[in-house]
């Protein structure tokens, strides 16, 4: 239980972390391009010995950076009040198993580096490439969706957040579908990512923005 005058500090806290996930992830795209396609097992070998540094920095960013997002979203749950709902529940699952195939896909990140035996390298790029569709058929639309009934039945974010999650949510269903049978995503169908980025950006000024008015409603609701 967070005491009433804490609130606001909590808000702002949560969004600052929030922020602070989404540019680590943002850095880790940008740090790590991903090992070459259809490359020999020398190119693999050549590339980890090359951007093991590289690889290595890009793959903690994106396992803390997500780590942080997930934390933003549990905490909006938390000020909601909602624990006990059902979207609360499916929200904790849905963070549970995004965290899990960010997690998985770091892990393809760092095998890839390892030079023995010299087939690594391609093993932890296809596994890689096969995690990714997670992010689509279950990762992304398992928070999204239960989120935006926490944001849409709470006056916690405003009501457009929790129909853009819905929008999201569905968008990312939707490619997870399209792109069943392409073993490889399109840069296109990955570009998806960005948007969702602007969503948590977002999210997370709006929270801070709106700390004082959270807390004065909590306290006016704690005295009547």
């Amino acid at each position: 239980m967070i005491p009433q005058t804490s609130i606001r500090m909590f808000c702002i806290v949560s969004a600052i972390i929030g922020i602070l996930g989404v540019l680590m992830i943002g850095n880790s795209f940008w740090i790590n391009t991903g090992l070459p396609l259809h490359a020999t097992n020398e190119q693999y070998i050549l590339f980890a010995k090359e951007n093991d540094k590289e690889v290595l920095k890009g793959a903690w960013l994106q396992a803390v950076g997500t780590f942080l997002i997930i934390f933003f979203a549990i905490a909006i749950v938390h000020l909601a009040k909602l624990q006990d709902s059902f979207s609360a529940w499916m929200t904790l699952l849905g963070a549970a198993i995004l965290m899990m195939v960010s997690l998985t896909e770091v892990v393809c990140y760092i095998m890839a580096l390892f030079t023995v035996p010299e087939t690594m390298g391609s093993i932890g790029n296809n596994i890689g490439h096969a995690v990714q569709h997670l992010y689509f058929i279950v990762a992304a639309p398992s928070l999204f969706l239960p989120l935006a009934f926490v944001i849409l039945f709470s006056k916690i974010l405003p009501k457009i957040f929790g129909y853009l999650a819905i929008v999201i949510g569905l968008a990312f269903f939707g490619v997870g579908i399209f792109s069943l049978y392409r073993l490889i995503l399109t840069s296109l169908d990955t570009s998806l990512a960005a948007i969702q980025a602007l969503w948590w950006l977002a999210a997370a000024l709006a929270l801070m923005i709106r700390s004082r008015k959270i807390q004065n409603a909590k306290v006016v609701k704690s005295m009547s």
